[in-house]
């Protein structure tokens, strides 16, 4: 049981994370019909322009406590991946808007590796430790073994609101409404008095926001931040919208959850069962099992797809 339970933690955790960038990947399909495949080089970009920024206040004072520190860092972060997200848009998406389906898929995968180049160029091809700001001491859960830290509990607790806080945005605002009528009929949207190229480039940059935060807990959460540290998650994020079924918020959040618990609960049993022979190491592969059999059996997904045909 206890076994269990913390593997259930460690689901919920990874899911958290998984979650919010599947959210950008679902928005973006949402209103475009496109998979941005360069959105988790973009999570990457937000944890190096994070440890810079650490590093930088770290090197005038270390007074500040951590939470504080992260604070500051934070929203300086979403908005460099905000802004980093519309220059995507702009460059690699709107001149494409109008072709075959494929040339935008081709542009996000070159945006992806020159993104990842340029990481490297300036942030070097070696893992770089990520300051330990947030409590890791280990809390027991219900008196039993199992244990969780403080900055999971804070991962698990901010992307909870903010999943919360996006869903009113879009079903609630003025601004939600524009994006859905959009993502509906983008020429009706038009005559209706919505700006389609804003409302674009808003839900681009939404989507950057959220894979900015989720970079941040990944390397809080993992310690370490590299240049090649998106790739994974990205297409781990991608295979949890579409198991929830992308262009659907709520889909992206449970397909982020189940997929995170999913393969904690894989890793650790089969772990156990082999005597650690197989493990933590080949999580990896319940991943795209999922994307396979989601594929086969249901390709909409759990939930469905909100997304219309367009004329």
């Amino acid at each position: 049981m206890d076994i269990l339970l913390q593997q259930i933690i460690n689901g919920l955790v990874l899911g958290s994370i998984y979650a919010l960038i599947a959210l950008g990947y679902t928005m973006v399909y949402g209103v475009l019909g496109i998979i941005n495949f360069a959105h988790g080089e973009v999570l990457m970009i937000g944890a190096m322009v994070s440890l810079s920024l650490l590093r930088l206040i770290l090197s005038f004072t270390n007074d500040l406590p951590g939470w504080l520190t992260l604070l500051i860092v934070l929203p300086l972060t979403m908005a460099v991946c905000a802004g980093l997200s519309y220059l995507i848009e702009r460059i690699a998406y709107r001149p494409l808007r109008n072709a075959p389906r494929l040339a935008p898929l081709i542009s996000a995968i070159g945006m992806s590796i020159l993104l990842q180049t340029i990481a490297m160029m300036i942030w070097s091809r070696n893992p770089m430790p990520y300051p330990q700001l947030l409590p890791s001491a280990p809390i027991e859960v219900f008196g039993s073994e199992a244990t969780i830290t403080g900055k999971e509990i804070v991962i698990i607790v901010v992307a909870l609101v903010v999943m919360c806080g996006l869903l009113f945005l879009v079903e609630k605002t003025k601004l939600g409404r524009a994006m859905r009528a959009t993502a509906e009929q983008t020429q009706i949207a038009a005559l209706m008095g919505v700006n389609p190229n804003r409302i674009i480039s808003i839900t681009f940059m939404l989507g950057g926001a959220l894979a900015g935060l989720a970079g941040v807990m990944i390397a809080s959460n993992y310690g370490n931040a590299h240049f090649y540290m998106g790739f994974i998650p990205g297409l781990k994020a991608f295979t949890a919208a579409v198991l929830g079924g992308i262009g659907n918020l709520r889909g992206a959040m449970l397909g982020g959850l189940l997929l995170g618990l999913i393969e904690s609960l894989g890793a650790g049993y089969i772990g156990e069962f082999t005597g650690g022979v197989f493990g933590s190491n080949y999580q990896d592969i319940f991943a795209f099992l999922v994307l396979i059999f989601v594929l086969v059996l249901r390709p909409t997904g759990l939930l469905g797809e909100k997304v219309s045909d367009r004329a």
